[in-house]
């Protein structure tokens, strides 16, 4: 059994000088609880992210990050990143994480056409090094390189 401890959102959001609003929505969904969040800076969106879980509680997944649909399982090291889809960024990328001893937990890819653009999330055993995105963003077609620690 797991320790949780309560948070209110809107005490913490406001500490932080954040402005938390609560829309319903009649979005169709496929899911029984459903969870959407965009972030804003003015009026400009710079995230949005949804969640569920998936069987129990115990089981949460983020399933949506900037419009597309994923599925990340939200601990431990995950890098995100936006891409063209075009041949050869899964061999490329899984080629850069062997190179410098990064392990791949789950991978999660979606796009929005074929030859558009992608979103690539990978589960990682470790925080990648520096040097590693660094040669990531390098690539022309990778955009919007984000490891984030849950």
């Amino acid at each position: 059994m797991k320790d949780v401890n309560n948070v209110n959102v809107r005490i913490s959001a406001t500490t932080l000088g954040i402005t938390v609003e609560e829309k319903r929505s009649n979005e169709p969904v496929t899911f029984n609880e459903w969870l959407h969040v965009q972030a804003f800076r003015g009026q400009e969106k710079v995230i949005s992210a949804g969640g569920t879980f998936f069987g129990s509680p115990d089981n949460p997944r983020i399933v949506r990050v900037f419009s597309q649909p994923t599925e990340i399982v939200p601990s431990g090291v995950v890098l995100l990143l936006k891409n063209k889809d075009r041949p050869g960024i899964v061999g490329y990328l899984g080629t850069l994480m062997g190179k410098h001893k990064v392990n791949i937990a789950s991978m999660s890819l979606s796009r929005d056409t074929a030859g558009g653009h992608a979103l690539t999330v990978l589960n990682l055993d470790s925080v990648p090094p520096r040097e590693m995105l660094d040669e990531i963003q390098k690539d022309p077609d990778i955009s919007d390189v984000h490891v984030v620690e849950l």
